[in-house]
């Protein structure tokens, strides 16, 4: 299922180019049929300006935040794209520099002002960037673009339009929120972000924002806190991208990738860091799991332990028979994957890309399975009695339960990333399919179909083609779980006038069904979401 393809061309750069924002919606070339019941739009995010005036950005989650719309009307598709106008961008074009600290780029103090004025600004406090880069997600009738700040942005999803910032910290007790909430079908938002908890030490927050109510008042006003999982070191919160949810558990897995708080709010001002700057591994920690119980928001005392990884997406978390089932899409070790994700990596040489991937974290696709109820009785033995995984949980003498993972994807230096399943359906329950984006060393270049119970693959790939995040769109009629589409942005800067189009892949063997070609290259996007009509 991994490609042995190679990529000496380099088209992968076009990736991380600047393009300008259309000023109205332009009409693709559709061939192929797109299915007749297929209405609505993908809405997709991710960087469009990879440098203001002189100034570059550094890093892969810097650029400025572009907006994409491919709309689907009776087998026509138009596609749209526009910046949104967050302080990030506004500031930056208006004094045209880096006016905000992105992730990996620090903005230097205005070199008009005199010492003084500089010096006094230094002391304002840190100003965190709202450039919401990352997903776009529901909440009530509203969407918002987000990034991993406490700043997400309101848009129109039909004319792209930026609509206000939002403060989550006006709401709710939390410094920041994932780019992956959980969204139940009746349109309870859940996510997840750090906080303080008692005695200054630090904690990670679960958050419930409740769905529209017939006074149509704004959800986020009725936002509260669920349950508070404890942090592993008082001083240092483990990064976090996503978590598990399920019926009735809350699942959080909290990794050896820190950040140093103190480093945060000092160096910050005063040394010109970044967010990177920021990050630390601690070498001995390993992987911490942690548990809630979801209606009573009740800490489980379980205390599950495993080997260190890497963790930024959740597959699917679900129950069975006194066990969660935990599916994640690891890197092995407990080095920052991120360093490895500086633009000028990216835009290496194909060998030099290679090189450059043979010394990162190592991608791997795994099970988990944790045993709801332990019994003293059993320690040294392996609780998980399920007929249908390798995967182990051993309860040892300090009562801490040990996990070894089931692994569901291996191939060398080739990840199973952003992965997507039938969520509407299957989020939180038993499943058999994921779809993911193949990286070859870092390299978008392949989508995969994954069978987690048999590990069977199917895979799209086309020479030079470099796609994004499949997005599975269910047949409104469907009878099974992967009847369906899958929704991918592909660039192949090398073929002709038409250097990017949309993808339409049955979702049972990943054919293509049709693709929808526009005369304009489209940069990288990380995540979005299918809004039907």
């Amino acid at each position: 299922m991994y490609s042995q393809v190679e990529h000496p061309a380099g088209g992968y750069k076009k990736l991380f180019e600047t393009v300008e924002e259309l000023s109205s919606p332009v009409t693709a070339h559709v061939t192929g049929r797109i299915p007749t019941w297929l209405r609505g739009s993908l809405l997709r995010c991710g960087p469009g300006l990879f440098e203001v005036g002189s100034e570059p950005y550094y890093h892969l989650f810097d650029g400025q935040a572009l907006l994409h719309k491919f709309d689907f009307k009776e087998g026509h598709v138009t596609y749209h794209r526009r910046f949104l106008r967050t302080d990030s961008y506004v500031r930056g074009m208006t004094e045209k520099r880096i006016v905000i600290t992105e992730f990996g780029t620090y903005a230097y103090p205005d070199p008009c002002k005199n010492i003084f004025s500089r010096f006094f600004s230094y002391f304002k406090g840190v100003e965190v960037t709202d450039n919401a880069l990352v997903n776009i997600y529901p909440v009530g009738e509203d969407y918002y673009a987000c990034t991993e700040t406490n700043f997400i942005t309101r848009i129109n999803p039909d004319t792209l339009e930026t609509i206000k910032q939002v403060d989550l910290c006006k709401y709710v007790s939390v410094n920041g929120a994932t780019a992956h909430p959980h969204i139940e079908n009746d349109g309870t938002v859940y996510n997840i972000g750090n906080c303080f908890g008692k005695n200054f030490s630090l904690a990670y927050n679960i958050i419930r924002i409740p769905p529209l109510q017939a006074d149509k008042e704004d959800p986020m006003n009725k936002s509260e806190v669920v349950v508070q999982f404890p942090c592993s070191d008082r001083f240092k919160p483990s990064y976090v991208h996503s978590f598990g949810l399920t019926p009735n558990y809350l699942v959080f897995v909290e990794t050896p990738v820190k950040i140093n708080l103190l480093k945060f709010l000092s160096s910050w001002s005063l040394w010109g860091a970044n967010y990177m700057d920021c990050f630390e591994s601690n070498e001995t920690m390993g992987v911490w799991l942690h548990v809630a119980e979801k209606k009573k928001g009740r800490l489980l005392n379980l205390k599950y332990r495993t080997s260190a990884f890497n963790l930024f997406h959740h597959i699917n978390t679900y129950e069975d028979n006194g066990f969660l089932i935990v599916d994640l899409c690891t890197w092995k070790g407990f080095e920052f994957v991120y360093n490895y994700l500086y633009l000028a990596n990216l835009r290496g040489n194909w060998d030099e890309v290679k090189r450059h991937a043979e010394k990162a974290p190592q991608p791997e696709a795994r099970r988990y399975v944790l045993p709801l109820s332990i019994d003293k009785a059993d320690t040294g033995k392996n609780l998980v009695t399920l007929p249908y995984t390798t995967a182990t949980a051993t309860l040892r003498s300090d009562e801490t339960i040990w996990l070894e993972p089931e692994v569901i994807f291996s191939g060398p230096r080739h990840a199973f990333e952003f992965p997507q399943i039938n969520y509407g359906k299957y989020g939180g329950k038993p499943y058999t399919y994921t779809y993911g984006l193949g990286l070859n060393h870092f390299v978008p270049d392949r989508l995969c179909k994954l069978n987690v119970k048999t590990k069977e693959t199917w895979v799209w790939q086309e020479p030079d083609s470099y796609p994004s995040e499949p997005i599975f769109v269910s047949h409104p009629d469907a009878l099974e779980e992967d009847d369906g589409v899958v929704l991918s942005i592909v660039i192949s800067p090398g073929v002709g006038p038409k250097p990017a189009f949309l993808l339409i892949l049955n979702a049972k063997d990943m054919s293509e069904v049709a693709r929808a070609e526009v005369e304009v290259m489209i940069p990288v996007t990380f995540h979005g979401c299918f809004k039907r009509a």
